[in-house]
């Protein structure tokens, strides 16, 4: 047994084997794969018989199994790529899914395939769910509405997670109070426009190359915390990336590739929709990373601190982020906003 699988309980192992067993896997032989900053957990079982599959084992599956298999279903009907589910116990937080493989758009650009064409294909996929998302789906599904109140409510994770640490004592009330008064201000307006499904953590690490025609192409694996808001919110998560460098002239050629499918798109509120979500990501990315160092001794994220900050600090000099940008200077100073050490003692 590898370390991966024996560092899981006894007792999840035993639900895992009675599971396989149940639907005729019990000779599999069971491979680990990475994980992210979920506490999902995922193997390669290779089937005696030849073929591989994925078993999906997550702790919260009515925040996670449950919402990807219904939002999965939706996806695939309008004629996405997504995995499908071949056998799940919900209530144990279990699944077997179709395997899409390895090459994640990550690893393939790492070894040095053209990135044009893998994000022409994720912008195409984003272009045929907002063009194809059935009427009524959201609130059938009971998605997470991004109004205002919800993006604020995640964006002040940085005072909690962040600024106090920076500064060495927490914020007053009143300073507080201020951050959501600026947030609002950038945020009404963006989130005025018509909506669209939000994946939420659309970027080159949850998408997989597909031999498929089309927007199949692109596999989708990450959506299960999806939501209804502002459709710019996930084409700027794929274009500002937090672990990988997007080359402005690519980004650049994505927007326009996006907007063109959309011609009565007002492109400039458009783009101004993606300097504020791309700044509301960025704000909450910085805490995300430096909670993970702190709280879970994960030290590897913080080596992309200064790329976020550096995408965060664009954003804060366009008019559109004014408000926000004023907090900012008056509350933490531009030479201390990268400035976060993790102690080598954690």
């Amino acid at each position: 047994m590898t370390p991966l699988i024996a560092a899981v309980s006894s007792a999840r192992q035993a639900e895992i084997a009675a599971f396989l067993a149940a639907n005729g896997l019990s000779d599999a032989v069971r491979q680990p794969l990475a994980g992210d900053a979920s506490a999902r957990r995922y193997e390669r079982l290779r089937k005696a018989g030849g073929g591989t599959l994925i078993l999906v084992d997550t702790p919260a599956p009515a925040e996670d199994l449950v919402p990807f298999i219904a939002i999965g279903a939706e996806l695939a009907a309008i004629g996405l790529s997504v995995p499908a589910i071949l056998a799940a116990d919900v209530e144990r937080g279990l699944a077997i899914q179709d395997d899409f493989g390895s090459e994640t758009f990550t690893h393939l650009l790492a070894a040095g395939a053209d990135p044009q064409p893998l994000y022409e294909m994720a912008t195409d996929a984003l272009i045929a769910i907002h063009r194809g998302w059935p009427e009524g789906a959201a609130q059938r599904l009971a998605l997470p509405v991004y109004d205002p109140d919800l993006f604020i409510a995640q964006t002040r994770l940085f005072l909690d997670a962040y600024m106090p640490v920076v500064l060495g004592y927490p914020l007053s009330e009143r300073d507080r109070s201020d951050f959501d008064t600026a947030w609002r201000a950038v945020l009404e307006p963006v989130c005025a426009g018509a909506p669209s499904l939000l994946l939420r953590d659309y970027h080159v690490d949850n998408l997989m190359r597909l031999d498929r025609p089309g927007a199949k192409a692109a596999g989708l694996i990450d959506f299960q915390s999806a939501g209804w808001g502002p459709r710019a919110y996930d084409l700027v998560s794929l274009l500002e990336d937090a672990r990988r460098d997007v080359a402005p002239a690519l980004a650049e050629a994505m927007v326009a590739r996006y907007l063109a499918a959309f011609p009565d798109t007002d492109a400039a509120a458009f783009r101004r929709a993606m300097a504020v979500l791309g700044a509301v990501r960025h704000t909450r990315i910085v805490a995300i990373f430096v909670r993970l160092a702190l709280g879970q001794g994960r030290r590897s994220y913080l080596v992309h601190l200064p790329r976020v900050w550096r995408l965060l600090e664009a954003q804060l000099a366009k008019p559109e982020l004014g408000p926000v940008a004023g907090w900012f200077d008056r509350h933490l100073p531009p030479d201390a906003r990268a400035a976060f050490v993790v102690p080598e003692t954690i």
